[in-house]
C-alpha cells in the first residue's frame, strides 16, 4: 500500500521537529514523491548525512511502502 504525503512529513517531523517540509507527489500515484527538507540539524553535516537523517525518519519504507523519493535538504536561512 503507498503512502500518502501527510504520512512521509508526520515521520519526518517527529524525527525533525523543527523541520520545514514540502512533499509534493511526482506522478499522482502516492509512490513516486519529492521532499524538500529544511532543518538545523543538518548544520555541520554533509549532504549524505543530512540525507541519511530523512532516510533514517522514514525507518526503512523507501524502497518499499515508498517507493521513490527525490530529496533535497537545507538549513534554516538566516
Amino acid at each position: 500500500m503507498p503512502m500518502n504525503a501527510a504520512d512521509i512529513e508526520k515521520l519526518i517531523k517527529a524525527a525533525l521537529p523543527d523541520a520545514e517540509i514540502t512533499v509534493t507527489d511526482l506522478a499522482g500515484d502516492g509512490d513516486h514523491y519529492a521532499a524538500h527538507v529544511v532543518s538545523a540539524a543538518f548544520k555541520g553535516l554533509t549532504r549524505v548525512k543530512q540525507h541519511q537523517l530523512v532516510y533514517e525518519a522514514l525507518g526503512g519504507r523507501v524502497g518499499g511502502e515508498l517507493h521513490a523519493l527525490a530529496l533535497t535538504t537545507a538549513l534554516p536561512k538566516t
